[in-house]
This record gives structure tokens, sequence and C-alpha cells, in this order.
């Protein structure tokens, strides 16, 4: 099992992006890791501020950029009373997701946590472009907090379809969630049943058919767990007749569960396809946050 020993959490510094770093704390109150905050001023609004200013830029860039200091090393002053983790922190201007970027790989982060909403450039992350903006950028695991931390995670819902990326999720979400239940989730379906339906074929054979393929989606489910060696103490097996996105939205409420750990690629190009945009849905419905991986074991 591959530990977590640094998490990033980039920060904006607005009150709903800090409990991304809140969050971040938690993690690492859990597993142990090294904690760095990162603000990244962008570097645009920087040239026009300077466009503006007839005299005396400079000092006006430096009393802005200490100030933003100021309030990065404040949030991990409170960070740190509240979790008793210390935070590093890091202040750089630049584009902000080559920022992220950059520094993900400089700290070697085993997992990046980021606010679902903020103030600045975290308030279209899970709108428009910049979520796959993000996830294209950084081949980091990927954590975006929606809710507001209260307890480390309890329960961990991981949607899988029995690739190598799957056995990388549930090692993240235990990883992460060290203490919590890890919800195994497979949505199946019987291939072509829709035009079976249409084209006379009975509902008898169709549930035969759900039936054996529900069967086939157990044993593939039984077969990953036994593969990656994962403790059954701690899992829990759903393989559901259904739509991947809609079984686990209702999972998701059903079962209580506060974290979504879920592969940003399947096995082949039209599962990648198909599973991009179950990730996208899911960042944008779910209610509890989501860590999204591309990680592959030894690579």
């Amino acid at each position: 099992m591959t530990a977590l020993h640094t998490l990033l959490a980039p920060t904006d510094l607005s009150a709903l992006a800090r409990h991304a770093a809140l969050r971040a704390a938690m993690i690492a109150t859990e597993t142990g890791a090294r904690l760095c905050l990162q603000h990244v001023v962008n570097i645009n609004a920087l040239d026009s501020l300077r466009h503006l200013l007839d005299q005396g830029a400079d000092e006006i860039e430096r009393r802005l950029l200490d100030s933003v200091h100021d309030d990065l090393v404040a949030l991990a002053a409170d960070i740190a009373a509240r979790t008793g983790i210390p935070a590093e922190v890091r202040l750089s201007s630049g584009p902000i997701l080559t920022e992220i970027a950059a520094h993900a790989g400089a700290i070697d982060a085993s997992l990046v946590v980021m606010g679902a909403r903020g103030a600045g450039f975290l308030r279209e992350m899970l709108i428009g472009s910049t979520t796959e903006r993000v996830l294209h950028k950084t081949r980091h695991p990927l954590l975006v907090v929606k809710q507001s931390p209260h307890e480390p995670y309890r329960r961990v819902l991981v949607p899988v379809d029995f690739s190598e990326r799957s056995a990388e999720a549930i090692r993240i979400a235990q990883d992460v969630a060290p203490s919590a239940e890890i919800l195994l989730l497979h949505a199946f379906d019987v291939p072509f049943e829709g035009k079976l339906r249409y084209a006379g074929v009975e509902d008898a054979q169709l549930s035969s058919l759900r039936v054996n393929a529900k069967r086939e989606a157990v044993e593939q489910l039984n077969a990953l767990i036994d593969a990656g060696g994962f403790p059954t103490d701690r899992i829990r097996r759903l393989v559901l007749h259904g739509d991947a996105s809609t079984c686990i939205l209702e999972e998701e409420q059903q079962q209580d569960c506060d974290l979504i750990v879920m592969g940003k690629r399947g096995r082949g190009a039209l599962e990648e396809m198909l599973l991009g945009s179950v990730s996208k849905h899911i960042l944008l419905q779910s209610s509890a946050d989501v860590l999204i991986t591309d990680r592959v074991s030894g690579g």
C-alpha cells in the first residue's frame, strides 16, 4: 500500500477555500503526512495592476505580496492551533494552474487538496473547464472538498471497473481515510439490452441475462479484492444494475458517504471516455467530497 507523505493544499484564502486546507490538515493528522499550503498570485492581475499605476508600482506590489503572505501565514497558524499540524507555506506569482502543477511536482505531492468553490479561480472549479484543466495539468491525485470538515472521513464510496486504476483508487481511499468503511460499487448493464427488448426478447430472458451479468461482476469484484490483498473487514461490496452515474449518486445518499474516490480513466479508449464523463458528472452533482486519481501502481 502506498502511504501518503505530502499533501498540497492550494488556496485562494477565501472562507470556503479554507475548508480544503482544514480537510488536508485532518488527513495529515490521521496519516502523519507533511502539509504544504500554496497561494498563487495571478500574474495577469499583477500586470493589470502595474498598468493602472502611474508611479510607485514596485512598492505597491511589494506591499500587496507582503499582505498576502501574512494572510497565508495566519491561515497556517489557525490550522496549527485547531489541529496541531504545522504547515509549510508557499507564495508565488505566475499562471495559477502551471504554478500548482509545478509545486506539486517539486514536493512530490501524494495528494492535491482543493476547494470546490472560492473567491477566484476556485470559484469555477466545478463549472466550465477549470477542473478538467487541473486534472490534465497534474498527474497527482486531486481531492475536491465540498463540505466543511468536522471529523475524519467515515464512509468512502469507490466506484470500480476492475481496471488497474480501480485497485489504485481503493489503495488511495484507504490511505486518505484509514479509519473509514470502504464501499466498493460496480454498476453493470447487459450489452444491447435496449435493442434486445425492442427486438422482442422476453422479460424472463432479459432477467436471466442480468443475473448472469451480476454473477460475473461479483466474481470480478471478489478477484479484484483478493488480488489487491485488501482487508475485507472494512470493505463492503455493492453490485448494481443501472447507469453508473445514477447508481453512484443514489448510493452516496443512501449509504451516507462523505467521500467518493474514482479513477479518471478506465481500461481502454471507450472506457476512458465514459469514465471521464462519469467523473465530471459526479464532480458536479455529488454532495460528498470527490477524489480523482489518475495514478497507476508502478507508473
